[in-house]
């Protein structure tokens, strides 16, 4: 095929390299990010299908497949427009970065016309496909997020310190109004001498997580001793590809400052 006409749109998602890539290799990772019913037989010569939400149909053939680095697939709709079934050509590189995975997309097409089409409908379905990455990754957000508020209610510092090792990065940052801290032994030494001013007391999570591509804002409360409510506010969680707590912003309610 002459396709002298290039789409290229680069992102970088937080989560590994080998996640990343069964999302173009097994149809349930397939479909969650193109559409229910969107199939992909991840082999040289295997059929590419997507269905998308508003019942457009796209219809392919995989050309390379090189796991986790690479996969290059034909792309085309059903109805012929604006380009037919096998028109133009879609490339797929992953690399391994610092962040997590790195992704390159090439779109070539025979038509510049029908390559600017598609520009907004890669950033679109782009950044779908790094939110449904994300929200497998972080599934358990909600369980590392109880566990950073019982490790602020731990008084033994080696069960602390064992509990922040499991759920954060050595680096982790802590910032609200009465914290700057950074890496764990600030962090771990910080609650120590909180829990000796306020003996007692418990954070607690108060309702559900709220989860984006990495980041989780979680509303708290704090309960004493004899079960009353003494303060509340909001935390801003960053999460790394590794899953582990990179960051902690808090957030006081004014009437709990």
């Amino acid at each position: 095929m002459n396709l002298p006409n290039r789409l290229n749109r680069d992102i970088t998602i937080e989560a590994p390299r080998d996640l990343v890539f069964q999302f173009f290799t097994d149809t349930p990772h397939w479909a969650a990010w193109w559409g229910a019913g969107s199939t992909i037989d991840p082999r040289p010569g295997g059929k590419v299908y997507i269905r998308h939400p508003n019942g457009v149909e796209v219809s392919g053939e995989v050309l390379e497949v090189a796991v986790p680095e690479r996969i290059v697939f034909t792309y085309g709709y059903a109805s012929g427009a604006p380009i037919g079934p096998g028109q133009s050509r879609v490339t797929i590189h992953l690399d391994e970065s610092a962040a997590g995975t790195r992704l390159r997309l090439a779109h070539d097409f025979a038509d510049a016309a029908a390559r600017d089409q598609h520009v907004q409908g890669w950033r679109f379905q782009l950044s779908l496909f790094s939110n449904v990455v994300a929200n497998e990754l972080h599934a358990g957000a909600a369980g590392l997020v109880d566990a950073w508020f019982d490790a602020w209610a731990e008084p033994d510092d080696s069960a602390r310190r064992a509990t922040l090792d499991r759920i954060a990065a050595p680096g982790v940052r802590f910032r609200d109004q009465y914290s700057l801290l950074d890496g764990l032994d600030d962090l771990s030494a910080h609650i120590a001498g909180a829990l000796r001013f306020m003996p007692g007391m418990r954070l607690k999570r108060d309702g559900n997580v709220r989860h984006c591509q990495g980041t989780v804002l979680v509303n708290w409360v704090a309960v004493s001793p004899d079960g009353q409510q003494r303060g509340g506010g909001a935390n801003v969680f960053v999460f790394g590809a590794d899953r582990r707590i990179l960051s902690v912003a808090g957030f006081w309610n004014p009437a709990s400052a």
